[in-house]
């Protein structure tokens, strides 16, 4: 990654809080971003929402690979 891409994800990233962890409702992921899948979504408190995603092109909800004992993977819902 380049040095400016960096910097900007540090400046969104770095030092925030974790205000909510949900999963995107099976009508907003279908509605807005076309998926049958419906990732977790983490919002931070400066209101940076991060979703997975399953590439970097949107194609379909992602899954967060973690190191939380007795987790693992948050994996995508499907209702």
């Amino acid at each position: 990654m380049n040095e400016a891409f960096m910097n900007k994800l540090k400046k969104a990233l770095v030092g925030q809080t974790i205000k909510k962890v949900e999963y995107l409702s099976p009508k907003h992921s279908k509605e807005y971003l076309g998926w049958d899948y419906q990732p977790c979504e983490i919002h931070l408190s400066n209101g940076v929402i991060l979703t997975p995603s399953a590439d970097d092109e949107g194609n379909n909800a992602g899954a967060i690979i973690t190191n939380i004992e007795g987790i693992g993977t948050i994996g995508v819902d499907r209702e």
